[in-house]
């Protein structure tokens, strides 16, 4: 069998100016919640990634029309099916946001357990226990999940943990539900607020987003409209660290600063030079960099879950010992391995990775075992002496538009090939 590598040569530094690409976590919502609308949704900004096609694939299968040209997609509202193919759910880890519009839209809709990356168990109860409070009866049938209801009423929600995916759930079926919900302890991401944006502007009532407490005003009907996805957040941390762990100087354009305040100053305690204007962040690192004593993985506005492998391959030659604690997910370590091979000195007991700084890693054969810690390795790789063949690219092909690209538009060397995948 045939597998895709790529081979980045270590010690250039990199320069040069990007413009961040649409956000995956915003993208994908919003084309699941495009299913509450009437007539056509139009998404620019919309990033060329395997989870987006994947989506598109579920809409199709549901009756409705999905297209993707470039950065666009459109999708017209039609009648079909209510079950979510086993292979389609396993395509992608947060493909469960089907329920929501699902259930605000049909009143019916079959699952089965989610795919996607391995990061340790992510249970579905809270969006299944939310639905319920919202009078959908759900049972278990051959290992399906069976969620139909007569009709959605308002709730008040109380979330047990601010769950990004339970959160715009509850939002999308909200949305056509009857009466008011009212949902305490909801996620704050700024996805949330995107989510909010755009519902609201298709005629929904959504007040909160972004908050503690959300409120969703039932309404009738939903219309289509345009919109434009917000920036990706975590790809454009993901170009800064790569910078940092190369050296250089990069300007990332078309991003929201203010939604990377927790980000932005992990790399400022650990010598990065940052300039902001406007919707541009700017970093130089031409100077050896210094440990973060302690960063704990917190869910917005703390530190995110999803950068977290990312600042370890920063971390990992800067001088000093750090500590990182991943409160999120139980297994989100899996990339400190692959960083072990590169000369990297990490040392992990149970959520907590202490790292403490070498001069140099070296070039090494890794694997991605997910979508940010295959991006951790390649930032990893730009600061190495020597190549790096990293595979897995399957994970980073899910959240980064034209990686390869994009890595070599800053002036580092990276080069996409097919080889055997019995060659070790």
């Amino acid at each position: 069998m045939a597998e895709e590598i790529l081979r980045i040569t270590g010690g250039h530094k990199l320069r040069g100016d990007i413009t961040v690409q649409g956000a995956k976590n915003s993208a994908l919502p919003l084309m699941a919640a495009s299913m509450l609308c009437e007539g056509k949704t139009v998404l620019h900004n919309i990033p060329q990634l395997t989870d987006v096609y994947a989506a598109s694939r579920i809409l199709n299968r549901l009756g409705f029309r999905c297209t993707i040209s470039d950065h666009t997609a459109e999708i017209t509202s039609g009648d079909g099916d209510t079950e979510i193919p086993d292979e389609d759910m396993r395509a992608m880890r947060s493909s469960v946001m089907f329920l929501g519009p699902m259930l605000g839209r049909r009143k019916r809709c079959v699952i089965t357990m989610p795919g996607g990356c391995e990061l340790g168990p992510r249970p579905i109860d809270l969006h299944l226990e939310a639905m319920r409070q919202m009078g959908v009866q759900i049972r278990e049938q051959q290992g399906k999940i069976v969620c139909q209801a007569e009709r959605l009423h308002g709730a008040r929600i109380p979330l047990p943990f601010p769950s990004v995916g339970a959160t715009e759930n509850v939002i999308m079926a909200a949305a056509l539900a009857e009466g008011e919900t009212v949902l305490t302890n909801a996620a704050r991401e700024p996805e949330i607020a995107d989510l909010a944006g755009f519902l609201n502007r298709c005629g929904a009532k959504i007040a909160g987003a972004g908050e503690g407490t959300v409120v969703i005003s039932g309404v009738r009907k939903l219309t289509g409209t345009e919109y434009r996805v917000m920036p990706d957040r975590i790809a454009a941390f993901t170009w800064l660290c790569a910078c940092a762990a190369a050296g250089g100087t990069v300007c990332i354009c078309g991003t929201e600063p203010d939604d990377m305040e927790s980000c932005l100053s992990v790399l400022t305690a650990a010598g990065c030079r940052l300039g902001i204007c406007r919707d541009r962040i700017y970093l130089d690192c031409g100077h050896p960099l210094r440990n973060v004593r302690y960063i704990r993985t917190m869910p917005h506005p703390g530190f995110p879950t999803d950068a977290q492998a990312l600042i370890s391959a920063v971390l990992c030659t800067a001088s000093g010992t750090g500590m990182i604690e991943e409160t999120v997910f139980e297994s989100r370590f899996k990339h400190v391995g692959e960083l072990l091979r590169m000369g990297a000195d990490i040392r992990v007991s149970g959520r907590t990775a202490v790292i403490s700084g070498v001069p140099k890693l070296h070039g090494a054969e890794v694997e991605a075992m997910d979508l940010r810690g295959g991006a951790a390795l390649a930032a990893a790789a730009a600061g190495a002496e020597g190549e790096t063949i990293l595979r897995g690219l399957r994970h980073i092909d899910r959240g980064y538009d034209h990686f390869a690209d994009t890595f070599n538009s800053l002036g580092g060397t990276a080069v996409r090939s097919v080889i055997s995948s019995a060659v070790r």
